[in-house]
């Protein structure tokens, strides 16, 4: 083969490597740049009725994304090949969604980290620098974000000092509403929710008690006269969208369906809850606080829609990176204060990427080899080493 390449003209053999060079930069640039486009760009928002109430003008559509899960690796678990190819992953995708979809909001619901409750200051200072370089986003855009076990520990792990450099980053309290464009999110802190009557848990309670009265207060009559809500502050009439990590309480995914569900063999293993899922009385707490038209949370990687009460719908939303699943995801909201139509975009799958790159690997291998005629027959190939045998 050396003595092929030496035969050939100098300007054939820089034609061929810039031709070689051509193709691997080509491949290149779409497995990580353009495949997130050509994939992303087939999301399109939802319809939602938009109609006029109360004699006021139509209101106007929230467009909303919510992920889950993207568990940036930290200093203890994460290889730094793995950080480079996960992070990158999901780096393009939110960008690319930002940019192809223009959303209003978006909302993370848990686990940002994936070593939050045990990161050294110096460690989180990192993990947060990468977190803001990865999903920044412009002025037309807002990004909240709900906490995870994975941000501040399980509840045995829990401290103040992990949620309060949490909230500190994120400007997130363990029980808030924020209020956009008439509709109402509640945002919880899941974690402590556990009911064991500890500092943080009673804490967190106390805030979701009282956004529950100021969000029945806001729900009442104008003519309904009440001293207990003379004083307080009014929000939108809207039932509230209810946002948290952990989900509500199910036995388990065996009802689940799709394709980016848990696998069969996972489906029917029992849920623990506290650790799974809420408890059943946590579960019913804030199904009884706040009586929300939608919940979204996240925990468990995998998809799945559920009917609490027979009318309260719970999506799961899927991790967000390939480190967790083939083929990530997230949801797009379009909601108003009475109605909301949501739909799944998918982002390239991993499986298919790596394909992509095999194939170019096996054609460029065949390129070489046919451009150095070392691809003919065997019989005139073995002919060919017997005369040169021969001569010699």
């Amino acid at each position: 083969m050396l003595s092929s390449v030496k035969s050939l003209p100098l300007k054939k053999r820089l034609c061929f490597l810039l031709k070689l060079v051509c193709f691997v930069s080509s491949v290149l640039i779409f497995c990580e740049f353009l495949i997130y486009y050509v994939v992303i760009f087939q999301c399109q928002w939802p319809e939602v009725e938009v109609g006029a109430h109360a004699g006021k003008k139509a209101t106007s559509v929230l467009k909303a994304m919510f992920l889950a899960d993207t568990h940036l690796l930290g200093e203890i678990k994460g290889h730094w090949l793995d950080k480079l190819r996960r992070e990158w992953q999901m780096e393009r995708s939110f960008q690319t969604a930002v940019w192809l979809l223009q959303p209003d909001i978006v909302f993370i619901l848990g686990d940002v980290f994936d070593e939050g409750k045990w990161s050294s200051p110096q460690a989180w200072a990192d993990d947060v620098r990468r977190f803001r370089k990865m999903f920044k986003y412009p002025v037309s855009t807002e990004l909240v974000v709900v906490v995870g076990n994975h941000d501040i520990g399980f509840h045995y792990e829990m401290t103040a000092y992990k949620v309060n450099r949490f909230e500190k980053v994120f400007n997130f309290t363990s029980g808030k509403i924020i209020t956009r464009k008439g509709i109402n999110f509640v945002l919880v802190n899941s974690v402590a929710m556990e009911g064991d009557g500890c500092a943080l848990c009673r804490t967190a309670e106390a805030k979701l008690v009282a956004l529950s009265h100021k969000l029945n207060c806001s729900q009442q009559k104008l003519n309904h006269s009440n001293k207990r809500c003379s004083d307080v502050e009014k929000l939108p009439a809207s039932e509230p969208i209810l946002l948290q990590h952990y989900p509500l309480y199910r036995s388990s995914d065996a009802e689940c369906s799709g394709e980016d569900s848990a696998p069969p063999e996972e489906k029917k293993i029992p849920f623990k809850e506290k650790y799974d899922v809420l408890s059943q009385e946590a579960s019913q707490k804030l199904m009884w606080w706040f009586h929300p038209r939608l919940i979204l949370s996240g925990h468990t990687h995998s998809a799945c829609e559920v009917l609490h009460a027979g009318q309260i719908p719970e999506i799961s939303v899927p991790s967000f990176s390939w480190r967790n699943r083939n083929n990530p995801s997230f949801i797009m909201g379009s909601i108003t204060p009475t109605d909301f139509s949501l739909q799944k975009c998918f982002l390239p799958y991993e499986s298919r990427v790596f394909t992509i790159y095999w194939a170019a690997g096996a054609l460029l291998v065949i390129l070489v080899l046919a451009h150095f005629q070392l691809l003919t027959p065997p019989f005139y190939f073995a002919q060919r080493l017997i005369s040169k045998h021969k001569a010699v």
